[in-house]
């Protein structure tokens, strides 16, 4: 019988499995919510007319791909733009054809990855139609991608092209990444940070956390971490699978991450204004 993909109903989770999975290894998972009403898998048929494929292109040749309404976790995809080859980071829940011409008429994709399963979205459309050289994963979230083939698994760094290193940090999932892009300066960081803005765009808060929906927070050695690997790095805007954030730079980033460290174990939504002041001190 052959694989089909599934998307899971509550989370957007793709599965290749020879009929509607048992379950969401995503929903399980302490980190999100199960479904209030039990388990449901859509079909590629029944997923794609759905949805309304968007598009935008944003500065530093940077493309953002979303889809409406919304469905699972509902994460953008990331396309960067670069004359040796086009990298995708994280992806839509899914492509529809007008998307994907989309991104042939940029030039496609030669290098794809993520930084953990909440970034994940439709990878395997993107492997299955541009079929990249590198799709490369953190090795301790391999378990997670059962909808595509993992071609570049990875320890601690991988540089995917020049001024382009994927940085395994841990904390939010045990494989997660955050990729430093040193020529635009973005940190895409993951769900490392989370960034609340308002209907106009503007960056009024910023947290980090072990789990979102429960406000579990991150133990002061994941926070470590964190600044250990992000303390080393230059960026000006950081770049979640939900939030593009110009102006979130490295300064900020820290003083999140110092802010928990001042005290015991939290989730805090800060001020801007607050992380700034701090930054400045």
């Amino acid at each position: 019988m052959p694989l089909k993909p599934y998307a899971c109903a509550n989370c957007g989770h793709w599965q290749r499995y020879f009929a509607p999975p048992p379950d969401c290894p995503v929903c399980t998972d302490t980190r999100n919510d199960l479904p209030e009403d039990g388990w449901r898998f859509l079909t590629v048929e029944e997923v794609r007319p759905m949805l309304r494929g968007h598009w935008r292109r944003l500065e530093r040749d940077l493309v953002a791909f979303s889809v409406s309404p919304p469905l699972g976790l509902n994460g953008t995809g990331w396309l960067l733009l670069q004359p040796e080859g086009n990298i995708a980071f994280e992806a839509a829940p899914f492509y529809t054809d007008e998307m994907l011409a989309e991104i042939e008429r940029l030039g496609g994709i030669r290098f794809l990855a993520a930084s953990h399963v909440h970034g994940y979205g439709a990878l395997w459309q993107l492997q299955d139609v541009f079929r990249p050289e590198v799709l490369a994963i953190q090795k301790e979230d391999l378990w997670l991608t059962k909808a595509f083939r993992v071609t570049r698994p990875y320890d601690e760094a991988l540089e995917i092209a020049p001024g382009l290193v994927l940085h395994h940090v841990g904390g939010h999932y045990e494989g997660q990444a955050v990729l430093h892009d040193a020529g635009r300066r973005i940190l895409f960081c993951g769900d490392a940070f989370k960034v609340d803005q308002d209907e106009a765009g503007n960056s009024t808060a910023v947290s980090t956390h072990k789990a979102f929906h429960k406000s579990i927070p991150l133990t002061p050695g994941e926070i470590r971490r964190y600044r250990e690997v992000i303390a080393g790095l230059d960026f000006d805007t950081v770049c979640t699978p939900f939030e593009h954030a110009p102006g979130v730079g490295r300064d900020i980033a820290l003083a999140v991450l110092d802010d928990q460290l001042r005290g015991p174990p939290g989730v805090r939504h800060i001020p801007i204004d607050e992380l700034r002041r701090s930054a400045m001190q």
